[in-house]
Formats: structure tokens, C-alpha cells, sequence
């Protein structure tokens, strides 16, 4: 699928937005990009007939490839590190081309075909452990061939890639899991090629019903397990590279620049500071600036938490990517391009992404010791036997020193850690906890702190009536169905809450005649014969309306709580006063009591005021409040507790937390929330409810603690069988004490069973 010469993403080549330039066919995602690639205006350089866009727009994410463990390593392309062969990510977050989308396709490809042969290699070896052994039907020679034919292309296509790592490790000395699949599958394949082509070299003591054992299906299923890892590991990458897509989103593609005084689309890149704009009720704020005409209410939600659209009127700055709702204005250009905050954010979450070093596998924790062992336990085999051993001394070194090395091939090591984490992670999906990968479980174990965000997380996120208070002579219902057949007209954001209280009582509304609004004070119109006015205090006091008294103690008492509270008058009388607020959800007071209980320490990061935060706060027992943060000041927040040395999982549900979710050691987001911070984070609560929080961490701790007793199970194999096929029993027995391949076979499927029955015990666990 070709890709978009100017923005990088990937398009149907049957999309009518296309165009010709020296020859060639380009494809569009939008028209935006089309017309910027026919003006030609933002060409840096030419190559192979297409080019470079201009590197200044928010929507240029940057196209060079680092390791995580070495930040040294720089390339313009994705692939393995040249040092410990891990896959490089994007510096920027979002690749420009479509190198790493390739990258996964070629790599599932090698997967499925694996798959498809290495199965069958599997169900013949083992087909003596069901009660009918293929070779006695069709012959041990026949049998042997077709496990040949089978691995050949699993272990020296499929695998190359590991083997490529694997010498890189060796030549790099930088020993990882690459060294030991790749040791271990070559030693078992060519071992197994050798019995099968020249079967008169080895010993008696190496045959079974007088044939050589072969250890193809080892071979090819480690190759399949290893691919299998590697094609979810590209699959995460590349969805975490959509945070920045979704992120470059949020800026609308054009703005209405005025010329002359008349409005010009133009496009967005094309918008310099001095800039006047005009932004229409329902559209996107193009870029940072100022208020210089009109009033309008912005929903900055996204930005700073806050659920109340923000009132705003000449001289108020604005911030691209936030959303115009009531009214026209005009605006000055202030910060543009790479300069706006919107543009900050996605380089805090492609940094975070980054230089966030994903935790080093268990399995390469224990190559790190483990390879070197096996590979001087075969070197001290082959010299032992090769002085003191009995005749063919050569042929018996050889064929010892490689049954070491194959009985080290980490078959249950390769299930280890994959299995526990799959069916973990099959577990929290039943829960509505959806994982990521490995590296989010693990690092759930570890977490010592955990941050929340306030609005969305904490709160439902948008704001609701929690309190109704009448005048004597007034019922709730009269005073609540007149004020919502008002606001039925309104499009101020305070008003919906007021229709949705009136609908959940069944209320229906009346006809309203004569509608006024004051912004930023109220509105008012006539309702089945009486004027009612909604508004501010001192919008009711203008209006004549004096007798609040009553209504004042409870409607401060309100606003301290960080409530926004609104009057009620019917012809000149007040009626009542609502209380509307962004309630907290029903599940958040169980939810920190859960965590405290995991011994956990709680604290809420906020952009919404530091009253209403308080209040939160002291309601739900949070240890630590921190209010009106920007999406920076968050993430600065998050690196400094983690350069203090905690272990750091957030929280949050928008796009204002995204860059806090990326640099968090866990980022956890709502299902409910924005795509953007869905992206950031390595779990995803689907029902948003944060006691899936607390679960989340119980799954965690139960899933590593499986994958320690499967290493286990792993490794006591290892460590058992390693000395018996060097030859340890021999001085005592003989050469009949040599590994019988019989043997060999039961301890490494009685490994693979342990494994695999103690990780599905991790469907039971409970959760709480």
C-alpha cells in the first residue's frame, strides 16, 4: 500500500486524490496533502522523484531511528540495533514512510509459515508419545527426511533474522536472547541434519531402535515462538506510533486566515504569527494566540482537564486544537507550527516513548549468564573427551559436546515467559483490562505510586446537576422543567446538564417564547406565561431580582466545593438555584481504597482548579493533590518522581494526559477517554471503571510470579540434563550412561507440560 508523499500515511491506491509529477502516481490521504505536494511549497530536497516535506509543521513527525538501550545508535530506517538487536523505534514517535508497516508484514509472514510447517514437524515427533509412532509405518529414515524438508525453511528462512542477531551479539560481545535462539536452534538443526545424512558417524549409544534421534521440532518451534514475539512487539510499535497520528489530528487541516478583511482557507502550515483568523462556532482553534474580537466559549478539556467550556472574549488567549463552541471570533496568530502547545505535546509523548527503555526481557536476564555456561560446558566437553574419552575420542567429543548444546535449547524457556503472558493477558481481557505487552505486566509488578488525572478519571468528565434548592412556594419539578424548557435554546455548555436532569425525572419541556442571552451571564425567555431568568447572582440582582437570601449560604457553601451554581427566577422572584458539577464516579471511593490496599501511595495531577481539586482530594483520601497543571508541567511532574526513584503508573483519559501516560513507567487509560490517550498507554481499562486499576495490578503480581516458577520449571531441566549429556555419568555407568535421546525427549516435553499447566492456573486467580 503506497503511502502519502506528504504527511507519510499509508493509502488505498484506489483513492481518486492523486497526482502525477515526473511520471509517477502519487497518492493522497486528504486533499490538503495533495495541494501541498502540487505547490510545491514545502520541498526540501529531491530524491527518486519524490521528496522531503518541510520539517516546521505540527503534522511532521521526524523519520530516525534509535535504540532504547543505546540512544547512540541513529539510523533513517527501522531494523535490528547493530549492538543487542533489538528492533529500533522512531525518535519522533511516527514513521514517514512506510518502512515499519513493511517491516511487521515481513515478519508475520515468516510467522505463518513457520507455523504451518513446524506444526506438522511437531505432531511427528511426538507422534511416539500418542501410542502410534509414524516411523513404524512409513520408516525412521522416511520420517526423518520429512522433518528435514519441513524445518529447513522454518529454521534457515523464517529464523535468519535471529541467526543475523545472534552473530551480531557474538562479534558485538554483547551476549542477549538472540545468542541463545540462535545457538540453540543451530545446534539442534544441524545436529539433526548430520543423523539424517550421515547417520554412520555417531556412536551406538546416540541411536534409538537403531536410528540417530533429531531434534527438528525443537528447532522449528522455538523459531515459530520467537517469530510469534517479534510480530506482537512490531504490532505494539506500531500502534503506539498512532498516539502521534492521533495526536497531529486534534489541528484542523486549513484556517481561515482574513486578507483585505475577507476570509482565505489556507492551509494550516501555511499560517504565520501576526496571523488574523477567524474561527467559527464548532471549529478547531488552528494555532496559539489571542482574542481580538468576539466572545465565545472554548472547550479547552483536552488541554487542561477542566470539564466547564471556558468563557472567553477579547484579549483571552486560545490554544490550537481546542474547540470553538458558541460564538464567532477573531484571533492573532501568536505561536505557530513546532511553536504550539498542541506541537509540544506530541514531542513530550514521542520523547517519553523514547526514552522510556523497555524492560529487559526475563529470558535475556538469563542468557546473560546462561549462554556463556552452555557454551563452555560444550567446550569443556568436547576437550575432556577428546583427551580421556574412549575410542572414536574425536567422534564422541563432537557428539557430546553438541547434545550439550541441544539439550540447553530453551524450549520450555522460550514457553516460559510467552505462555504465563498469554494467558495473563487472555485473563485481564475477561476483566476489561486490555495489555499491551509483557513490558506493562512487568512493570505493574514494580509500581510503588500511582498518579491520576482528575476530570474523566476520578469524575465522570462532563458536568451533571448534583443539587436542586427552591424558594418556599416552588417545587423541584416546576423549577427544573421551566429552567430546562430555557436552556432547551441555549448552546452554552451549562445548559445540557440542565435538559439531561430535567429528562432523567421525566420532565418534559415547554414551549419557550421570547428567548434572550446575555454571554457569560445568563438567559432568559418566557415559559407558558412566566419570564424566567437563569443566570449568575448578580445577573438576577441586575434584573431586579433581590430576594436570593435564602439561597445564598447553600449556594457558597457550593461554590467552595468548587461547584458552579446558577439562580432561578420566575416574574421577578427567585425560585431556586442548581448546583452543577462534574460528580465523581460511583466506582472511584472503592477503587483508591483498593489501591491503598495493594499498598500503594495515591496521588492526583490536575489542570482543573486547585479548589475543586482539593475537594476531590479530601472526599476520596488521595495522599497528594497537585491543580492546574499544563500537559507539560504533568509530565515534568512524572520524571521528576521517577528520577526519585519510584516506579511510576498514571492514570488519565485525554489528550492533556498523553504525555504523562507516555513517561509513566505504566500508563493506564479509560476506555472510555480519548483514542490519544489510548495509545499512550500500555493498558486500557475498556469499561472504564478504575477499580479495573487495582485488578490490574493484582494481575500483574499473579502473572510474574507465574513466569518465575515456569523459568523454574525451565531451568531445573537445564541444569539436570546439561551434566548428563556432557558425560557426568559415564566415570560411574559407562558410555550407556550418555543422554539417552529417549530421555531427553521426556524431560523436555515433561518441562513444556509443567509449563503450560502452571501457567493456565492464571485462569482462576482471582482478582478481586
Amino acid at each position: 500500500m503506497p503511502t502519502d508523499p506528504i504527511c507519510g500515511m499509508e493509502v488505498d491506491e484506489s483513492t481518486p486524490l492523486q497526482a502525477e509529477r515526473d511520471g509517477r502516481t502519487y497518492y493522497f490521504c486528504c486533499e490538503h496533502c495533495r495541494r501541498r505536494f502540487l505547490t510545491r511549497e514545502h520541498e526540501d530536497s529531491t530524491h527518486d522523484g519524490a521528496f522531503e516535506p518541510r520539517r516546521d509543521a505540527v503534522s511532521q513527525p521526524g523519520d530516525v531511528y534509535t535504540c532504547p538501550m543505546h540512544p547512540e545508535i541513529e539510523r533513517d530506517k527501522p531494523g535490528p540495533c547493530p549492538k543487542c538487536g533489538m528492533d529500533l523505534e522512531p525518535m519522533r514517535g511516527a514513521s514517514t514512510g512506510g518502512e515499519e508497516g513493511a517491516e511487521l508484514r515481513g515478519m508475520s509472514r515468516r510467522f505463518w509459515t513457520a507455523l504451518a510447517l513446524g506444526l506438522p514437524v511437531m505432531l511427528v515427533a511426538m507422534s511416539h508419545m500418542m501410542g502410534d509412532p509414524l516411523g513404524r509405518r512409513i520408516g525412521a529414515t522416511a520420517v526423518g527426511w520429512l522433518q528435514l524438508v519441513l524445518s529447513t525453511p522454518v529454521v534457515l528462512w523464517a529464523g535468519w533474522p535471529f541467526f543475523q542477531r545472534g552473530w551480531q551479539s557474538v562479534v558485538t560481545g554483547r551476549l542477549n536472547m538472540f545468542t541463545l535462539i540462535s545457538l540453540g536452534t543451530g545446534a539442534a538443526y544441524f545436529y539433526s541434519v548430520a543423523a539424517v545424512l550421515v547417520p554412520d558417524l555417531f556412536p551406538a549409544s546416540f541411536r534409538r531402535e537403531g536410528h540417530v534421534a533429531v531434534y527438528f521440532e525443537a528447532a522449528a518451534m522455538i523459531t515459530v515462538l520467537v517469530l510469534l514475539g517479534q510480530v506482537l512487539e512490531l504490532g505494539a510499535r506500531r500502534r503506539t506510533a498512532g498516539t502521534i497520528r492521533e495526536l497531529m489530528s486534534l489541528a484542523p487541516p486549513v484556517a481561515l486566515v482574513l486578507r483585505d478583511g475577507q476570509p482565505v482557507e489556507v492551509p494550516l502550515a501555511e499560517v504565520r504569527p501576526s496571523d488574523r483568523l477567524r474561527v467559527r462556532p464548532g471549529e478547531k482553534v488552528p494555532v496559539d494566540g489571542r482574542i481580538t474580537e468576539g466572545n465565545s466559549a472554548v472547550d479547552e478539556s483536552m488541554m487542561t482537564g477542566e470539564p466547564m467550556p471556558v468563557a472567553k472574549k477579547p484579549g483571552d488567549s486560545v490554544l490550537g486544537g481546542t474547540v470553538n463552541q458558541t460564538g464567532s471570533f477573531v484571533m492573532i496568530a501568536e505561536r505557530v507550527g513546532r511553536d504550539t502547545v498542541l506541537a509540544q505535546i506530541i514531542d513530550l509523548v514521542a520523547q517519553a516513548q523514547r526514552s522510556r527503555a523497555p524492560i529487559q526481557r526475563v529470558a535475556d536476564r538469563v542468557a546473560a549468564w546462561f549462554v556463556p555456561g552452555v557454551v563452555l560446558a560444550a567446550v569443556a566437553t568436547f576437550a575432556v573427551w577428546a583427551w580421556v574419552g574412549p575410542e572414536p575420542r574425536f567422534i564422541y567429543a563432537i557428539a557430546n559436546a553438541v547434545a550439550v548444546l541441544i539439550v540447553a535449547c530453551p524450549c520450555a524457556l522460550g514457553l516460559a515467559t510467552p505462555m504465563s503472558i498469554m494467558v495473563g493477558v487472555g485473563r485481564g481481557a475477561v476483566e476489561g483490562i486490555l495489555i499491551r505487552g509483557a513490558e506493562a505486566l512487568e512493570t505493574m509488578e514494580k509500581v510503588d505510586l500511582v498518579v491520576v488525572d482528575k476530570t474523566g478519571t476520578l469524575t465522570e468528565g462532563r458536568p451533571r446537576v448534583t443539587d436542586l434548592m427552591v424558594e418556599t412556594g416552588f417545587t423541584e419539578n416546576d423549577v427544573l422543567r421551566w429552567a430546562a424548557s430555557v436552556e432547551t435554546h441555549s448552546e452554552h455548555p451549562l445548559a445540557q446538564a440542565v435538559v439531561e436532569a430535567a429528562n432523567a425525572r421525566k420532565l418534559s419541556p415547554a414551549e419557550a417564547v421570547a428567548f434572550d442571552s446575555a454571554p457569560g451571564d445568563g438567559v432568559s425567555a418566557v415559559v407558558e406565561g412566566r419570564r424566567v431568568v437563569i443566570g449568575t447572582r448578580d445577573h438576577l440582582a441586575q434584573g431586579g431580582v433581590q430576594n436570593t437570601a435564602s439561597l445564598n449560604d447553600a449556594a457558597d457553601r457550593l461554590t467552595l466545593a468548587g461547584d458552579t451554581v446558577v439562580f432561578v427566577a420566575v416574574d421577578g422572584r427567585a425560585a431556586g438555584a442548581l448546583a452543577v458539577a462534574d460528580p465523581i464516579r460511583h466506582s472511584t471511593p472503592e477503587a483508591v481504597r483498593a489501591l491503598h490496599a495493594l499498598g500503594l501511595e495515591v496521588i492526583m495531577l490536575t489542570g482543573d482548579n486547585a479548589r475543586t481539586a482539593a475537594t476531590v482530594a479530601r472526599k476520596l483520601g488521595i495522599d497528594r493533590v497537585e491543580a492546574e497543571l499544563k500537559p507539560r508541567q504533568k509530565h515534568e511532574r512524572i520524571k521528576t518522581l521517577r528520577a526519585e526513584g519510584r516506579v511510576v503508573a498514571m492514570a488519565g483519559d485525554g489528550v492533556n494526559d498523553a504525555p504523562a501516560l507516555a513517561e509513566a513507567d505504566v500508563g493506564i487509560a479509560l476506555g472510555t477517554g480519548t483514542d490519544v490517550a489510548i495509545e499512550s498507554a500500555g493498558v486500557t481499562l475498556v469499561k472504564g471503571d478504575l477499580r479495573g486499576v487495582a485488578r490490574a495490578f493484582r494481575l500483574s503480581r499473579c502473572v510474574m510470579r507465574n513466569v518465575r516458577e515456569n523459568l523454574f520449571f525451565a531451568l531445573i531441566y537445564n541444569a539436570l540434563a546439561v551434566p548428563i549429556a556432557a558425560g557426568a555419568l559415564v566415570p560411574l555407568f559407562g558410555t550407556s550412561a550418555l543422554l539417552n535421546p529417549m530421555i531427553a525427549a521426556a524431560a523436555m516435553s515433561f518441562s513444556s507440560v509443567s509449563v503450560v499447566s502452571n501457567a493456565l492456573r492464571l485462569r482462576k486467580e482471582k482478582l478481586g
